[in-house]
């Protein structure tokens, strides 16, 4: 038997072991945590699930509706989907001229910029949180929408930014150049070459924005509560003392489900591939 067969032939064992470690994995970490949290959001209150039945005796929507009616959800879905949009705005604006000096300019200190830029990422949200509310009081800044919209746009602008630059990075030279030749204004040569290139970048900044916004814990708590309440914290209350899984079932799906449809457009947008259409080697 030559090398090459054995080459081929483990190439297609360690290709096959692959699947199977990547189908375990999303069964552990998805697929089997996504049904259990829908198998408990559709418990009957009349017959509770416990041990050692199974699966539950009788499902209905009784506790979606009970959910929807008696608690502050309705208010926590449109404080998140309110803040979410404004948030990705608000970060994008921001993010653009520092994308832009990371991936078009050469200076001093680009490095450690680039570095300085990631420090929300590796801080904890409780200690960013605590500290930013402080800084919120004494800028006497009490309405707590704007406070939790700031507070998102700072944890959400480093995805922004590193999005952006890979983007700005990748615009061809010759192009910019072609079009300044022409006689073509920045703002023109923006409009023109940047703008249909970047693209795909800034819906994929758009979305990260979007969900890390809309899962977004402790600014959300400590600067909105008690008064100002989003999915998560509404879901954290659910998950505290007074524990209702199927209560906390129905708030997961509804954080869930939004997130998993935002990462399936930005996945379907980003097939077609703008960049090589727009330079003409689709």
């Amino acid at each position: 038997m030559s090398s090459q067969s054995v080459q081929t032939k483990n190439g297609k064992r360690i290709a096959q072991i692959s699947l199977v470690f990547f189908i375990l994995s999303n069964m552990i970490w998805l697929v089997i945590p996504f049904t259990m949290a829908g198998l408990w959001s559709l418990v009957d209150p009349e017959h509770p699930w416990s041990y050692p039945d199974i699966f539950p005796r009788s499902l209905s929507f009784e506790r979606w509706i009970d959910v929807w009616n008696n608690t502050a959800l309705p208010e926590a879905m449109f404080n998140s989907y309110t803040i979410a949009p404004m948030v990705a705005l608000v970060a994008i604006i921001l993010a653009i001229p520092t994308s832009y000096a990371f991936g078009r300019m050469e200076f001093r200190g680009k490095k450690l910029a680039e570095l300085l830029t990631l420090i929300p990422l590796v801080i904890p949200g409780m200690i960013i949180a605590l500290f930013f509310s402080q800084m919120l009081l004494r800028l006497n800044i009490n309405n707590p929408f704007i406070g939790i919209v700031i507070g998102h746009t700072v944890m959400t602008l480093p995805y922004a930014i590193r999005i952006l630059s890979a983007g700005f990075s990748a615009v061809p030279q010759d192009l910019i150049d072609a079009s300044r030749d022409l006689g073509a204004s920045k703002i023109t040569t923006f409009k023109n070459v940047y703008l249909p290139m970047l693209k795909p970048s800034f819906l994929a900044a758009i979305i990260f924005c979007l969900v890390k916004s809309i899962e977004e814990f402790a600014i959300s708590f400590i600067v909105g509560s008690p008064d100002f309440i989003t999915v998560p914290t509404i879901l954290y209350s659910f998950l505290g003392y007074s524990f209702v899984r199927p209560n906390a079932a129905i708030v997961s799906i509804i954080l869930l489900v939004p997130n998993i449809i935002l990462m399936m457009i930005i996945e379907k947008l980003l097939k077609g591939n703008y960049l090589s259409q727009s330079t003409g080697k689709a």
